[in-house]
């Protein structure tokens, strides 16, 4: 079966019987305060949701520190993925990298990163990347991604950036430069930090004139009562955020470390997960390790990886280690 997402833990157990590092999710599970939102998002779901979504944009707003008109929220990435992808004009997509972008984009030509620097960008082009990238884990920082910028303004293009996993190193962001270049379109998702994939929450961020344009095309009642309530409550849990951030890279460094020690090449990460090149097809061992429901992501389908290369989420230590003594 070919494995197109993570997170399958839908096969022959129950789902909290895997030990699943083929979902890049914070491994604590949601904070304190969204229980709290969830429980009060359940005590409303005998009510339509709001369809002007007011609290939930307001939130969103304040988390991103963008004006109101700035955003969009959305079910989910997939979701402002999905919108974007509606943008007039032919789009190009960085690779290797999530590999959504290309189906909901139809036609769609390849964009090495590696050569990213050079590309002479088309006019009225829309060139997706992720930042950091799905699944190799590096970013391009924020002046890298400022010059992009002004090269793709030059000719009249425009990028489309998922920073689906920018909690993880914010200070290379470039969301608070929406407002001032109708050129740059921003995705995210708040479901990998949060560790709520089941509620669906993401967001676009863009100029007004964007966000307006592309605001009529989603259908009514679309963002459900949870996760309207967590996107409320979002404003003034900086400090959580910072603290997951700043564990899971003690535990992502740790990791990296004792996958080297196996003769693993691990490749540098920004992000909540580790692409590692085992140096053979791991096809084989990956199926082994389901049976003990232990769930690894393969990434011989991404243009420019092979069979040897694996996506592993980071989690707790003892569930790394864990992961290290199976592969040892």
């Amino acid at each position: 079966m070919t494995v197109i997402h993570g997170g399958d833990v839908w096969r022959g157990a129950l789902p909290e019987d895997y030990l699943d590092f083929s979902a890049n999710l914070n491994p604590e599970g949601p904070p304190q305060w969204v229980r709290e939102a969830l429980a009060l998002g359940l005590e409303r779901a005998r009510f339509y949701p709001d369809l002007s979504g007011v609290a939930a944009r307001l939130g969103m707003a304040a988390h991103l520190g963008l004006p109101e008109d700035c955003v969009l929220v959305t079910a989910g990435g997939i979701e402002a993925a999905g919108l974007a992808a509606q943008l007039p004009g032919p789009h190009g997509i960085v690779q290797p990298t999530f590999q959504e972008y290309g189906r909901l984009c139809g036609a769609y030509h390849n964009i090495f990163r590696e050569k990213l620097h050079e590309y002479t960008f088309l006019e009225g082009e829309n060139v997706w990347l992720c930042n950091p990238n799905n699944p190799t884990g590096d970013v391009l920082k924020r002046n890298e991604m400022m010059e992009l910028l002004g090269k793709a303004e030059k000719e009249g293009a425009r990028l489309v950036v998922d920073e689906a996993f920018i909690e993880y190193c914010p200070e290379n962001s470039v969301a608070d430069l929406v407002k001032a270049h109708p050129g740059l379109v921003i995705l995210g998702s708040l479901t990998k930090i949060l560790a709520i994939p089941g509620i669906r929450l993401g967001y676009m961020a863009a100029s007004p004139n964007v966000i307006e344009g592309l605001a009529s095309h989603p259908l009514p009642w679309r963002l459900n009562s949870l996760a309207d309530a967590v996107a409320a409550a979002l404003p003034g849990h900086e400090a959580d955020f910072e603290a997951i951030r700043l564990l899971n890279a003690r535990r992502r460094a740790a990791f990296a470390r004792a996958l080297e020690a196996l003769g693993v090449r691990v490749y540098p990460s920004d992000a909540n997960f580790l692409l590692c090149d085992f140096g053979r097809d791991m096809r084989p061992e990956i199926d082994a390790l389901r049976k003990r429901r232990i769930l690894l992501r393969p990434c011989g389908m991404f243009p420019g990886l092979t069979h040897g290369h694996v996506r592993l989420c980071v989690r707790t230590e003892a569930e790394n280690e864990r992961l290290i003594e199976a592969l040892s």
